[in-house]
């Protein structure tokens, strides 16, 4: 009875990937209600997927390629890539997937994606391709690349502990590398031939959020701002030191607005030089050696400078829109129909006192105002430009009666706090990487490491910024399926299944055995990952090989190629869930693309396994 309805399950739980009309982490998770309702699994047992090292190591590398994305290491990668391949999509792909291989002989093919998925994007956006067409190559790539050295994958490993724990020699470094390189080349060839016909390549796939492009620094350009920024510095005896702002009355007398002041370390031992910033305000009070960042026309802000006694000096090279930094930035605001601010002017809605944020400029349907703004008079469908702390700008966007904040402020806050610390990305990455290869510590918990340490070093904002950059879809989808090859097993399915196949195949010798073996392995694997695949089919191939007393490193090498082959589902492995949400796919793409890759590497290994591990 347990059985009926563990293949019951698993019927209709593939019915529903199938159809893609319900999310897959919730299909995944009814699927393990129903086994433990049914009996078939304890709860103990059916929220084991939970605490399993690759959901947690998953996690963990969103986390650091969140750093990769955030820091720009990951835009810095993906110009080198554009700089080598030239003009040539097709060099661009090829050499993508080369370095994906590489990348992949050394890591997790979960991590290799979740590491290289921010790069890949930024170079689709940059070129103005869509994601979908290099996301799915990429996780096909990082599969194979799990053949290339004995770490590159968990079947492996699986597959290299049967081996000595039935008294053979464990399976060295780089022994499985001859079949790691022909699945590699294979795919790569498969991929290039196919690319245009095959992969889709469609623009609504593409998460082109309107507001996202309009980053910061664009919008300054939009406002032709750097036209209009001026650095004014204070010397040690002005007339203006101590004195608040608001009785300059800059607006009014001299129609230029301070946006920020950056302010030198004046007190103290100056053992190390200190600099911060700070929004100016009316109650701003005036220091020696103060840096105004003032907006205004160039003849204005002359007068003010030799009214005052000020300096006017150059932007520097890293100064340029300096209305930008990792404390403050700028983002634009629309009103909403409904918004009491319409038919009110800039002066009297009191924006500054109530949100702490400068008014810059209004857009108008085009036109842009940036000076004389006191009396004017808002109108729906008036854009304000607004700058503050970005703390202040993220309040902002939480208002929805008023106003509407254009993009995502957390995001652009997020890169903006993490300039400059793109060395910091690589170095910990370089070691994350390096200890994995020396396997210093269990890869989960270097994974765990490298996550702690890009929010430490300001690779991430905080906490809040590491979580919201976690695919909760993702983790939940492959958590709720890893017990379901605890119920296959339990319940005898694959008991029932693998001694049929034995006694069904064994009359063709050791070469019918191994394509029954591979087989198996390649359909189960589709449903369920790599790793509980290898855990159940390994002993079975160690124990066809014993009983037909042939070499049982070729049905092993079979089993751990097979257990990677896992093409045709989004579900069948972690990195085809990895790129399911992100390139916009449907369960279907992954057959038509799949299904005829599986059909060629079946034969590319039944003939090259046999003849590197013979029987």
């Amino acid at each position: 009875m347990e059985l009926t309805v563990t293949f019951i399950i698993l019927g209709l739980t593939i019915l529903l990937f199938t159809t893609n009309k319900v999310r897959g982490d919730l299909v995944a998770v009814t699927a393990l209600l129903a086994f433990v309702v049914f009996g078939i699994l304890t709860p103990t047992e059916a929220l084991a997927g939970f605490s399993n090292s690759v959901v947690i190591m998953i996690a963990g590398l969103f986390v650091i390629g969140a750093g990769l994305l955030r820091t720009g290491l990951a835009g810095i990668a993906g110009n080198l890539l554009l700089k080598w391949s030239g003009d040539s999509e097709l060099k661009l792909f090829i050499l993508l997937l080369i370095i994906v291989a590489i990348v992949g002989a050394f890591m997790s093919n979960t991590g290799t994606v979740a590491l290289m998925l921010p790069i890949v994007v930024s170079i689709a956006m940059s070129i103005k391709v869509s994601p979908s067409k290099f996301l799915l190559p990429l996780s096909y790539i990082a599969s194979m690349s799990g053949l290339m050295t004995l770490i590159a994958s968990p079947p492996n490993l699986i597959v290299s502990q049967t081996l000595e724990d039935n008294g053979f020699g464990k399976l060295g470094f780089f022994d499985i590398t001859p079949i790691g390189i022909i699945a590699t080349i294979t795919v790569i060839v498969y991929l290039v031939i196919v690319r245009n016909k095959l992969l889709p390549n469609e623009k609504s796939r593409v998460n082109n959020d309107a507001g996202y492009k309009l980053s910061p620094k664009k919008i300054v350009q939009e406002y032709h701002l750097n036209n209009r920024l001026f650095r004014i510095y204070v010397p040690e005896n002005s007339k203006i030191i101590n004195r608040p702002l608001s009785d300059l009355k800059l607006p009014a007398m001299y129609q230029i607005y301070i946006m920020k002041i950056h302010r030198h370390q004046s007190e103290g031992i100056k053992l190390m030089p200190i600099t911060y910033q700070e929004m100016a305000g009316p109650s701003s009070i005036i220091h020696p050696t103060d840096e105004f960042y003032v907006q205004g026309e160039k003849q204005d802000v002359m007068k003010f400078v030799e009214d005052y006694g000020l300096e006017l000096r150059e932007f520097e090279t890293e100064d340029k829109g300096y209305l930008i930094s990792k404390q403050i930035g700028v983002a634009e605001v629309l009103l909403t129909p409904q918004s009491r601010l319409i038919g009110e002017t800039v002066s009297k809605i009191g924006f500054r006192e109530k949100y702490n944020l400068n008014i810059l400029g209004i857009n108008q349907k085009g036109d842009y105002l940036l000076q004389n703004m006191a009396n004017k008079k808002l109108r729906f469908g008036d854009a304000i430009l607004v700058q503050g702390a970005w703390e202040e700008i993220e309040l902002l966007s939480r208002e929805t009666h008023d106003v509407v904040v254009v993009g995502k402020p957390k995001e652009h806050a997020g890169m903006a706090a993490a300039t400059g610390k793109a060395p910091i990305a690589a170095i910990i990455l370089l070691l994350m990487v390096g200890c994995m290869v020396l396997e210093v510590l269990d890869a989960v918990i270097l994974v765990l490491i490298g996550a702690v340490l890009m929010i430490i070093t300001g690779c991430l904002r905080n906490m809040d910024d590491a979580y919201e950059k976690i695919n909760f879809e993702s983790i939940v989808l492959v958590a709720a399926m890893l017990p379901m090859a605890t119920a296959l097993q339990k319940t005898g399915g694959m008991t029932i299944i693998s001694d049929g196949m034995i006694d069904m195949l064994g009359r063709y010798g050791p070469y019918g055995v191994l394509i029954g073996i591979y087989l198996i392995t390649i359909i189960f694997g589709q449903f369920v990952s790599n790793t509980a695949t290898a855990v159940l089919f390994a002993p079975i191939a160690m124990n066809a090989a014993i009983i037909m007393d042939v070499s049982p490193y070729t049905f092993m090498i079979a089993v751990a190629a097979a257990a990677g082959m896992a093409f045709a589902t989004p579900i069948a492995s972690p990195t085809n869930s990895l790129v399911l949400t992100a390139g916009g796919y449907k369960f279907i793409d992954f057959v038509r693309v799949g299904v005829p890759l599986q059909i060629i590497m079946f034969i590319v290994m039944m003939i090259a396994i046999p003849l590197i591990y013979p029987f």
